[in-house]
């Protein structure tokens, strides 16, 4: 029998935020999670700002991460063809980055452990009994876990969700990505961050993230209910490919480096259920990603750090915790995902894309600022939300991730 305060099942950015929280802060936390580290998380392994800044809060250290790569800005391609520059601040500190999630993902628990938190790898949960004031869990091997509380970080089609009867009939995420690493790309692909809003994909578009040594994070990323299925995303990938444009910006030698991978994103925060009894779910297992991009790793890392701290506010006390996780959550990002998803709406028809685009591009100052914008240096609805307004916050300098600069 292990007895704990805090069990984490799961322990990708959410799970390992939380558990760092937690331990480094005394109290006994368990951080569970079926997988052994390192294992590959399909990404596409972009680090916006809001992540880079959880990541500050953490004390983490960029050096941990082999693959990390800083970037300046994005190169936009509109649908017309026309490029934009959108460059971030020179600084100080960091406002993107590219992280391969297989390193970033075994930096995170290693910081999580070494903070104070007990891992436990290789197991999963099969049976979970909340009680008042004390959750049993069961794992396929056997072991039996007694804890004060659990903070479900397992995933879009969390098993604790469904463990609890919570788990939803044939959910499938609101976006569908599609990732293939490569080498030996061309310069641009190997220095630079590219987006492309493919007529055919809006109000998806195509990536390529740069990484360490001439390699690149290539994919794209479409909304479930348009007229690109997930089906036909396998066969839409070469074509992609083969388009001159994209083609010039990977070069003449690039070669994958292992096979394409897919997986779904959970983009429903405000229509998710976040607690459950004795239970607080976080990252995908609360549907938190960003529904204009699916990017999801800063929002996970969030909702795990206010999960612990609600837990620690206010220990034993679980109708107190779960409410003010709740509350943090909502105000944080519900706002940001219904001013996002009007966006999208907008950004699905290639004309009001150009023009939006065109927009961004009027001259430096509306160009850096769309860039701090979409990195989310500050919320998505910042501006409809008075509430979350402080000094610095539209010119406040990037995350400092100790060697970074």
């Amino acid at each position: 029998m292990i007895a704990v305060e805090t069990a984490v099942i799961g322990a990708g950015p959410a799970g390992a935020a939380a558990a760092h929280r937690l331990a480094a802060a005394g109290h006994e936390v368990l951080l569970i999670d079926k997988a052994t580290f390192p294992r590959d998380k399909f990404c596409g392994d972009g680090l916006t700002t809001l992540c880079l800044r959880q990541l500050e809060e953490m004390g983490f250290s960029a050096s941990e991460v082999p693959s990390f790569t800083p970037v300046s800005g994005a190169v936009i391609h509109a649908p017309s063809g026309k490029i934009y520059d959108i460059p971030l601040p020179e600084g100080p500190g960091l406002y993107a980055a590219v992280a391969r999630r297989t390193e970033l993902d075994h930096a995170l628990v290693n910081h999580a452990v070494s903070a104070g938190a007990r891992p436990l790898f290789g197991e999963k949960i099969t049976a979970i009994q909340p009680a008042e004031n004390l959750v049993r869990l069961t794992t396929e091997s056997g072991t039996k876990i007694e804890a004060t509380q659990v903070i479900a970080a397992d995933g879009m089609w969390s098993p604790t969700r469904k463990l609890l009867g919570l788990g939803i009939e044939k959910y499938r995420g609101e976006w569908h990505a599609f990732r293939q690493y490569y080498t030996n790309v061309g310069p641009a692909a190997a220095s630079e961050l590219w987006i492309w809003f493919e007529p055919d994909v809006l109000p998806g578009y195509v990536w390529s993230f740069p990484l360490a040594d001439g390699r690149a994070n290539v994919g794209f990323g479409i909304l479930r209910g348009g007229d690109i299925s997930t089906q036909d995303m396998k066969t839409l990938w070469p074509d992609l490919l083969k388009r001159t444009h994209i083609q010039e910006v990977l070069g003449p030698d690039a070669i994958p480096e292992s096979p394409h991978r897919a997986w779904p994103i959970p983009a429903r925060i405000d229509q998710a259920s976040l607690v459950a009894p004795q239970t607080l779910f976080v990252g995908d297992a609360a549907m938190a990603c960003d529904t204009l991009t699916g990017e999801g790793i800063g929002q996970a890392l969030l909702t795990g750090r206010e999960a612990a701290s609600a837990i620690l506010e206010h220990s034993g006390d679980f109708a107190k915790i779960s409410l003010e996780y709740s509350t943090a959550v909502r105000d944080e990002l519900v706002a940001d995902h219904k001013m996002a998803s009007l966006l999208g709406k907008i950004l699905a028809n290639p004309k009001a894309a150009e023009v939006a685009l065109k927009t961004v591009g009027t001259n430096e100052w509306t160009r850096r600022n769309f860039g701090r914008w979409m990195f989310e240096d500050y919320p998505r609805a910042i501006i409809a939300t008075p509430r979350r307004w402080k000094r610095g916050v539209f010119s406040g300098p990037g995350a400092d991730l100790l060697d970074v600069q």
